[in-house]
């Protein structure tokens, strides 16, 4: 029998705060959202174990014929991975790259602008990044937000996410100290699927989230 889809992003991550708190308890604990679609799902978990909520604003590489195919991603503080391999693949060479990045650069500066409204990041020295996605595809901006939290000072990194192909700690490398999902997919197509409402979350949404 099939496991009933999340309902929207709130439903989600009601679901992935119980595996959190099940694999937990996890030390002075700052729940991470990915913008957009992961703050709503952070606030959740955030709201479950009583932790602070911020935002951890990374952007992906996408492949110059497919923009929502990504083939990296960047983070702040100059943080960049690549899947060399995929780029090849797809023709992603160096001139091209550097462009997109150029383009993404610029993207994540007005973000951070926008969902900061001034307030500065929270303090991750010596405390648990628990880093929130809607859902893991290629795990190109899950693995890079990891990154970026352990560069800012956490002494533990968990990556949690409503749903992730099989196979997705692989896929994503050995950027976390804890992996978790709710359900863990054989034949995964796209993160949208495993939701009966995955519209895009607003910038709106994002902020009010935050609170």
């Amino acid at each position: 029998m099939a496991e009933r889809p999340f309902a929207d992003r709130s439903d989600a991550g009601r679901r992935l705060a119980e595996v959190v708190i099940d694999a937990g308890p996890f030390e002075r604990p700052i729940v991470l959202g990915l913008p957009r679609g992961g703050v709503p799902v952070a606030r959740e978990v955030a709201d479950a174990l009583g932790a602070p909520l911020d935002i951890l604003v990374v952007r992906k590489l996408g492949a110059p014929s497919n923009p929502e195919f990504a083939v990296g991603a960047i983070g702040p503080g100059g943080v960049r991975v690549l899947d060399e391999r995929v780029a090849g693949v797809v023709g992603a060479g160096d001139t091209a790259l550097a462009r997109i990045e150029q383009h993404e650069a610029a993207g994540l500066a007005r973000r951070e602008q926008l969902f900061r409204a001034g307030r500065a990041p929270l303090d991750l020295t010596g405390r648990t990044a628990i880093v929130v996605d809607d859902g893991v595809a290629t795990g190109a901006t899950a693995g890079v937000a990891c990154r970026v939290a352990r560069a800012m000072g956490a002494a533990r990194v968990v990556l949690a996410v409503p749903v992730a192909p099989e196979g997705w700690r692989d896929r994503v490398g050995p950027v976390a100290d804890t992996f978790l999902a709710v359900r863990e997919v054989r034949d995964f197509w796209a993160v949208g699927q495993h939701y009966r409402d995955f519209r895009q979350t607003t910038d709106d949404e994002v902020l009010a989230a935050l609170g």
